[in-house]
């Protein structure tokens, strides 16, 4: 019997981390000891709940600074450890997930004895898709993420299948080359030889470079298609295009791309930055000086 811990990031969305943690009390645990924990990230009002969801071992940590994605969840990594968990399995608020989800990573992780970290099929929520093309049968159906692919040329992860109805066509499970922080599973051995996430990303790239960490660690990543979750996309950072995405994920992608990726493209990355600290919109350029005068964690964006 294995303790397994799920952490997930609360911040100034109540609603979704309760519609979460509601989703997760239908869970299968396949006899597992389960814990939960919430870590309340500097929100405006401290996170609570009516409901004391035992049957899940709901334990809320509260934090009064925003301490980002990468620091949020290692505030939780470090008490589930601290507190004997053998797996640890990362998951966003704006989530809800099927009854097996947890059960079939696990099964994964111990069947691949080179598991370092275990993703699930993600789908769209219903009614959060990038596009609103498909028939109404299809809803619920729509690939957020099935593997990861890390584009080194233009140090770009992509989601494969990202948009594509599920007809069958990701249904094998994989080694890829990134999970999303999204949701994945990793273990206390991993997480001991190979760290937790890099505080210095603050949010955004953060799990692009520990799964980076994690493969030069001897480790893989798989996906897996038997554990599923839907995503209702981007609702704890305001949506895709924002400034907040603009500062940090200029700034992020730097600091990812300089520490691994190939030398022909840190040079592209260096010719790149150059022309958006000239011609990007504000957020960008901001983003561009930090990395290059160090300024990293929370940096200059302001989250109030």
């Amino acid at each position: 019997m294995k303790k397994v811990a799920i952490i997930i990031i609360n911040y100034n969305r109540e609603k979704d981390t309760v519609d979460c943690l509601e989703s997760i009390l239908a869970i299968e645990s396949s006899k597992n000891i389960l814990t939960t924990i919430v870590v309340d990230n500097g929100s405006k009002n401290k996170f609570a709940t009516n409901k004391n969801y035992k049957e899940i071992g709901l334990k809320i940590l509260r934090s009064e600074k925003n301490l980002g994605f990468a620091g949020g969840n290692n505030f939780g990594i470090k008490h589930a450890l601290n507190n004997g968990a053998d797996y640890v399995l990362l998951l966003n608020n704006d989530t809800f997930v099927d009854r097996k989800f947890i059960k079939e990573l696990i099964d994964v992780f111990e069947e691949k004895k080179d598991a370092g970290i275990v993703a699930p099929k993600i789908y769209f929520a219903k009614g959060f898709e990038f596009h609103d093309r498909y028939r109404a049968e299809d809803l619920g159906k729509v690939f957020w993420y099935a593997g990861g692919i890390m584009d080194w040329n233009n140090v770009i992860g992509k989601h494969r299948g990202v948009d594509d109805v599920d007809t069958g066509q990701y249904d094998k499970i994989e080694k890829t080359d990134f999970a999303s922080g999204c949701c994945f599973l990793t273990s206390r051995e991993v997480l001991e030889k190979v760290g937790m996430f890099d505080e210095k990303f603050f949010l955004y790239y953060e799990e692009s470079d520990l799964c980076e960490r994690v493969k030069r660690n001897g480790f893989s990543i798989f996906y897996t298609p038997k554990s599923v979750l839907w995503h209702k996309n981007a609702q704890s950072t305001g949506g895709s295009g924002s400034d907040l995405q603009d500062y940090y994920i200029s700034r992020n992608r730097l600091l990812f791309g300089m520490k691994h990726a190939p030398f022909r493209s840190k040079i592209a990355l260096f010719r790149e930055s150059l022309k958006l600290l000239i011609m990007g919109r504000k957020w960008q350029k901001i983003g561009i000086r930090d990395f290059y005068i160090l300024k990293f964690g929370k940096g200059s964006f302001s989250l109030d």
